[in-house]
């Protein structure tokens, strides 16, 4: 680990994983609609919400996706990493209340790149609602 309590690029290996979770509250959907601006109603207003395909309010996508960089940031590769780049496909609704599981395993060591590829999974219970690949420049040795 570096100083700052991260995986270095030379102690990552293919199949390493960390989880982050965490349960989604009303508070948490204000706030991400304050902070990213998105107020859309199906996230706001349960009349209008009920009317939709989802049949009540969800959380954003994207605070779900945030849950990524929750577990990238301070798990794996952790503290002292850079984000690169992050891909998702979502693939189910997340609901005020449920608990969201954000999982990381690394997939690729590019050591001459100075990068790793992980695989990033967000589930609720046994159902899978967000997945994709990160990108990540993690520390190196000095």
């Amino acid at each position: 680990m570096n100083e700052v309590g991260g995986y270095d690029l030379e102690d990552l290996k293919v199949g390493m994983s960390a989880v982050f979770s965490k349960t989604v509250s009303e508070a948490d959907i204000l706030a991400f609609g304050g902070v990213s601006g998105d107020t859309q109603p199906v996230h706001f207003n349960q009349e209008y919400a009920s009317t939709t395909m989802f049949k009540g309010r969800i959380a954003h996508g994207m605070l779900t996706a945030s849950l990524i960089s929750g577990v990238l940031g301070t798990k794996l590769p952790g503290p002292g990493s850079i984000y690169i780049s992050q891909t998702l496909r979502f693939r189910a609704p997340v609901r005020i209340g449920e608990t969201v599981h954000a999982k990381a395993t690394v997939k690729e060591v590019l050591a001459e790149k100075k990068r790793v590829v992980i695989d990033t999974v967000c589930t609720v219970g046994d159902k899978v609602v967000l997945e994709g690949e990160a990108v990540m420049m993690p520390t190196v040795r000095k």
